[in-house]
């Protein structure tokens, strides 16, 4: 039998679940005999013919301790649709893969409530003939379960202050790159219990207990990272290729590079993903018919490059470049350096600092840059503000608009067209607690030990209301400081490459060789740029996982023929 790639499964005595649930008896038993017949042998599986009595099912297996890998449901139900089991099914098993399956008639209807649950595929009947249909699918999901989610991963926790900026950014740093951990208030009693069995106290918050019962005080990004399994040190000294950067361009620049065989690194200072890993959901990237999740897109990009072999360096402050003869050196902010024949410099943007007084007194106490996902459980029932008309913003409010009271965005522009992809605006319009304000702007913010009321100036006029929530997406910088004497870039630091380096057809100050810069290739040989720190670039995933790539294409031209 074909077992799907990654780790074994459990042993027999707990067999992982595979659940279909279909009103349809003939239906039902032909997805389970076609199921057996292929995972019987390392599944156990299970069918119901109402969602009622899935759920019932999914609690025994809950009480039992076993787990469930699969759910698929059937979209048409009497009841319970199958859309409503899943939801209520996440709650049970939150790591089952969740599949739908519907009719072709249904498709439209089943792709417009893909936002109820976090769908990882929707499946066409007739699945005839299985081999080609339905089992591909199955293995696609079990791969990506084995391979990450059943496993039973001991969380990390955290005690701190709920209002502490630090707290709500070691929170988000664990949350980013996909490290499972348990939040306590330090006032709460579990929390003061920790705290005691930690001999900490409150002057010490946050406090985090690793998995393994480590206790770090108050620790850096980098302490974090050393004591819950993230790699901070390259193996090497020296590299085909480094790559600066862990967001879409970058991740697409590893996943190349180490597919084609150079030895490649890629150096992040906080997380994979980057702004698109923080996207609650990114409808109209190529191949994700029903969306995926900016954290979905950057686990699965990230584990495809180590996959090729890739290292990934996380918690690294790269603040300088030189270029020393063939040799292109990193050096990063605690003195130590590295070194490669070439550097793809993928750093990305960064959320523009608001110019509102108290803005940063308040970050991280109710304001945030960014962030929507892993502040979202917090918003529950509360008035949630949005600043910015790009997509991140509207991604942040439809996702925030699940849970949250009532949803703003605030936006100086009098329309969001110009702005944000036509999709957003449909679904935001359609949905009743999300509210636009346009020609509008965030003043000023107030509170004692958190955020609760901001100014809202529009038309000249100044408005004062209660807020606990502001999520801040207001247009991007290239924070490429560090590139200063090294690289040309134009009046708003993003990198010139490329044909944007030369004028009336001159070669870029300082470029010694014959031939013209490659396309993506900086005013030093060697040195090349790619995704949203680019000079024009279109500020697309899509766009910078295609740039990413294309500068692996041109590495490989320049270590052929500097």
């Amino acid at each position: 039998m074909t077992q799907p790639s990654g780790p074994s499964a459990p042993p027999a005595q707990l067999k992982p679940v595979i659940l279909s649930v279909d009103d349809d008896p003939g239906v039902s038993r032909a997805v389970v005999r076609d199921l057996r017949r292929r995972f019987g042998e390392d599944y156990r599986i299970m069918r119901a013919q109402s969602g009622k009595d899935a759920l019932e099912a999914l609690r025994e297996t809950k009480l039992r301790g076993q787990p469930v890998a699969v759910l698929i449901a059937d979209f048409r139900m009497p009841e319970m649709d199958g859309l409503e089991f899943l939801e209520q099914a996440m709650d049970l098993h939150p790591q089952a893969r969740r599949v739908l399956l519907t009719a072709y008639a249904d498709t439209n209807a089943a792709i417009d409530a893909i936002n109820v649950v976090d769908l990882d595929y929707y499946l066409l009947k007739p699945w005839d003939p299985p081999e080609e249909k339905l089992y591909p699918v199955i293995d696609a999901q079990l791969d990506a379960w084995l391979t990450t989610e059943h496993r039973s991963v001991p969380e990390a926790k955290i005690v701190g202050h709920r209002w502490s900026a630090r707290s709500a950014q070691v929170r988000d740093f664990l949350a980013r790159n996909q490290l499972p951990y348990r939040w306590y208030m330090s006032d709460e009693p579990e929390g003061m219990r920790l705290l005691d069995a930690a001999g900490a106290d409150e002057e010490h918050l946050p406090v985090v207990v690793t998995a393994t019962g480590e206790v770090l005080i108050n620790p850096t990004d980098t302490q974090l990272a050393d004591h819950v399994g993230l790699s901070t040190t390259p193996e090497c000294d020296f590299y085909d290729l480094i790559v600066v950067g862990g967001g879409p361009a970058g991740l697409g620049a590893a996943v190349y590079g180490a597919s084609e065989g150079l030895r490649t690194v890629l150096v992040e200072r906080t997380a994979t993903g980057g702004q698109a890993g923080q996207s609650s959901r990114i409808e109209n990237y190529l191949g994700f018919p029903d969306g995926v999740s900016g954290a979905q897109l950057a686990d699965r990009a990230r584990r495809q490059a180590a996959k090729f072999g890739a290292e990934i360096v996380t918690t690294r402050d790269v603040i300088g470049l030189d270029a020393r003869g063939a040799a292109k050196v990193v050096r990063f902010a605690d003195g130590g350096e590295l070194a490669a024949h070439t550097v793809i410099v993928a750093t990305g943007v960064a959320y523009r600092q608001h110019p509102a007084p108290q803005v940063a007194e308040f970050t991280g106490r109710g304001v945030h840059y960014g962030s929507a996902m892993s502040e979202a459980p917090r918003c529950a029932n509360e008035d949630v503000y949005i600043v910015g008309g790009a997509n991140s913003a509207g991604q942040a409010a439809v996702y925030l608009s699940r849970s949250a009271k009532s949803v703003t965005i605030v936006v100086r522009a009098p329309s969001l067209e110009k702005s944000m992809s036509h999709y957003l605006i449909k679904q935001i319009q359609a949905i009743s607690n999300i509210t636009v304000r346009t020609g509008c702007e965030v003043v000023d913010v107030a509170g004692d030990d958190r955020l609760e009321r901001i100014t809202l100036r529009s038309g000249g006029h100044d408005e004062d209301v209660d807020a606990g929530w502001l999520f801040l997406f207001i247009g991007a910088e290239p924070r490429t400081e560090w590139l200063d004497g090294v690289v040309e870039r134009d009046s708003r630091g993003f990198v010139l490459a490329g044909p944007d380096l030369s004028i009336d057809g001159a070669k870029p100050k300082g470029w010694t060789l014959d031939r013209e810069p490659h396309y993506l290739e900086t005013s030093v040989p060697g040195i090349f740029v790619a995704g949203d720190v680019r000079s024009e670039s279109a500020k697309r995933v899509a766009s910078a996982v295609g740039e990413g790539a294309m500068a692996v294409m041109l590495v490989h031209r320049y270590l052929a023929k500097p």
